[in-house]
């Protein structure tokens, strides 16, 4: 099978096309043809090398997969080969007080495709039976690739973690991004009002298009000072923070007394600083935020069935051009997800 290696950190040029066995399965996994996987962050991150974290190379990235079943173990129920499916993209032990409580992403052991073992950049990958999802009738395969990790993480961040509601004012940053676009969509789902930033006015038209209800340039004026204005200087109740060093400083103006900012990423720096006379009479919550639970990823598909959620898509590369898509997603060009198809040429 073809599949995409990274055998040591670097820019686009260290990823290899390589030709591999297509692995073999224990009982409780199952083998999936992949026909579309999903871009994120994540894979640069595995690309490039993050200090202090050590990842398994050699490594396959990709972590959002959407394929057909090609084997199962004798110990996966429910299955068989021919079935349609997403692949939850983070798996953790399901023996522990953590995942027994049903928060699988605060396991020890837990750990994401495509960061922690091989992914789905490849013609076939080997997932814990646990994982396999039904995939939506009403999505292609590309379009079904666009939604686990970043609905997931959208999801835990706004609904299980921040708490929204209805009548909340919701910040979210970087909108044209996969789990900015998702974010926005959770918000308005639960009756949120939903300020979205970008730094195109072409991006920001997407945003409006997905149901942001105001719109900032950040490019052209700060964003604090924009939700001061929005909001009658009352700032908003929830943060969706996922930029890091260069917004943060701004996130902590925005935010409203007694209000949250929630993070899941550091995309443009991890140092933060906060002023704690001003986290403390503000009465602000910072909370961080990493994936979700194997249920949260059922409730986000089941709205997707529904046509309450939709995947959005940027556009796709075949597997062959894996490095021009690397460069394509670190250059912010694209609104929603790009997509990798391992059947193209």
């Amino acid at each position: 099978m073809r599949c995409v290696r990274v055998n040591e950190h670097g820019g686009p040029e260290v990823l290899r096309l390589e030709d591999r066995p297509v692995p073999a399965i224990r009982p409780d996994e199952a083998l999936v043809r992949v026909r579309a996987c999903g871009m994120n962050h994540l894979d640069l991150w595995v690309r490039r090398g993050v200090v202090g974290h050590r990842f398994p190379l050699p490594l396959t990235p990709g972590c959002d997969t959407a394929g057909v079943v090609a084997e199962v173990g004798t110990a996966v129920p429910g299955f068989r080969p021919g079935d349609e499916v997403v692949i939850s993209p983070g798996f953790a032990c399901l023996r522990c007080e953590e995942c027994f409580a049903g928060r699988h992403s605060l396991c020890r052991r837990y750990g994401i495709f495509g960061e922690s073992r091989d992914g789905g950049d490849a013609e076939f990958v080997v997932v814990p039976g646990a994982n396999l999802v039904p995939k939506p009738a009403n999505l292609s395969f590309v379009e079904a690739a666009c939604v686990p990790l970043v609905f997931l993480t959208a999801w835990h961040m706004l609904v299980t973690r921040a708490g929204i509601r209805p009548g909340h004012v919701v910040l979210v940053h970087a909108a044209g991004s996969g789990v900015g676009s998702a974010a926005i969509q959770v918000g308005k789902l639960f009756g949120a009002t939903v300020i979205a930033t970008a730094s195109t006015d072409a991006k920001l038209a997407k945003a409006r298009e997905l149901g942001a209800d105001h719109l900032v340039n950040h490019r052209e004026r700060d964003f604090a000072d924009a939700v001061r204005e929005i909001t009658g200087k009352r700032g908003v109740d929830i943060v969706f923070e996922h930029t890091g060093e260069a917004t943060f400083p701004g996130s902590m103006k925005a935010v409203a007394r007694g209000g949250t900012i929630v993070t899941c990423g550091a995309t443009s720096g991890f140092r933060a600083e906060v002023d704690l006379r001003v986290l403390f009479f503000k009465q602000v919550s910072i909370l961080g935020s990493t994936m979700g639970s194997y249920g949260e990823v059922l409730e986000v598909m089941g709205h997707v069935a529904a046509g309450r959620l939709r995947p959005v898509l940027d556009r796709t590369f075949p597997l062959s051009e894996v490095a021009e898509a690397h460069r394509y997603l670190e250059s912010r060009s694209q609104f929603g997800k790009v997509v990798l198809v391992p059947g193209e040429s």
